[in-house]
């Protein structure tokens, strides 16, 4: 499947334990006098703690990992976890924390 529709149905989930679950949550990126409102987006914000990163790939790269960690700095958060659903067992794998 698509990764949007993962997200669909983990916000789903999610809101259904009665977590607040934002979408696709614009990041706003500031570099010295350049402002962008929308300069990342993330994938879920759960309870304005956690970020949710989500993926179908073969595998994780370094590349998804920097995207996480950006993301935590950038938003102030201190939790992150990177999912990807390409894998047989979430489990075995599928699922990193990441803090700061």
């Amino acid at each position: 499947m698509l990764e949007s529709a993962y997200e669909t149905c983990l916000a789903y989930e999610l809101k259904n334990l009665d977590l607040s679950v934002e979408q696709q949550k614009p990041l706003p990126l500031v570099y010295k006098e350049i402002h962008l409102d929308h300069g990342y987006r993330i994938d879920l914000l759960v309870n304005n703690q956690v970020i949710i990163e989500l993926k179908a790939v073969e595998q994780i790269t370094p590349v998804h990992e920097a995207q996480i960690l950006s993301y935590l700095r950038f938003s102030g958060c201190k939790v992150g976890l990177l999912i990807n659903f390409n894998v047989k067992l979430l489990k075995d794998g599928g699922i990193r924390r990441f803090m700061l």
